[in-house]
């Protein structure tokens, strides 16, 4: 059984969905079975590569909302996420274009290793304020997550894996994702957000039950 899941590495809710996904498959009793495939998305397409603003203030400007009001609501999804283990530091983060990002993610997924790069890029934006458009702190997460730092590193000097990129966030498009995280299980059964874990718990059955029975 595959699961699909649109992310990109500096959403906060992303972070928070891929625990709950974590533990609702630890509960799974097939989980052995399921594949995990992590697909790009951008939260912000049309933000400018090479330009690095802090979170709260990009919040301020795209909300239009105070930086009171932007303080609670970031409160509110640190409070959130601490609940799934995560101390977030959402304060320190640094909003980039993560198209760069999203290319290591891609070389990790021949590897084997797409979940491990994407959480380790998901700390080092929303715990570490690691700045995730900076050619050698990518090279050194995805090394740091297991991935070749000669293979990493000329994906990063080069643009290996756009195709790829684009690709994910057009599909994303046809299916009508328009925010994440969004998962897709075997392509019949869809999640949006991060529900709890009971609700992928239950979705895991469904979409286990439906391949289990079309397979007859």
């Amino acid at each position: 059984m595959r699961v699909e899941v649109w992310s990109d590495v500096v959403c906060p809710w992303c972070y928070i969905g891929k625990r709950r996904l974590e533990r609702a498959l630890e509960r799974f009793p097939h989980a052995e079975e399921v594949e995990v495939v992590w697909r790009s998305f951008q939260l912000d397409p049309t933000f400018p590569s090479g330009v690095r603003k802090p979170v709260p203030e990009m919040l301020a400007e795209k909300t239009g909302g105070t930086a009171a009001q932007v303080r609670a609501m970031q409160a509110q999804v640190t409070a959130l996420a601490a609940e799934e283990g995560l101390a977030y530091e959402l304060e320190r983060s640094i909003m980039v274009n993560t198209i760069d990002a999203h290319r290591v993610t891609h070389l990790a997924g021949k590897h084997g290793l797409g979940g491990q790069v994407h959480e380790r890029m998901l700390r080092a934006q929303l715990i570490e304020g690691q700045i995730l458009d900076e050619p050698e702190t990518l090279v050194r997460l995805g090394v740091e997550a297991g991935l070749p730092e000669n293979e990493t590193r000329a994906v990063v000097t080069g643009t290996a894996h756009l195709d790829d990129v684009e690709a994910d966030i057009r599909e994303a498009r046809e299916l009508g994702v328009t925010g994440v995280p969004f998962f897709v299980l075997n392509r019949a059964y869809a999640v949006s957000g991060a529900q709890p874990a009971e609700l992928f718990l239950s979705a895991l059955g469904k979409a286990y039950e439906h391949a289990r029975t079309a397979g007859r």
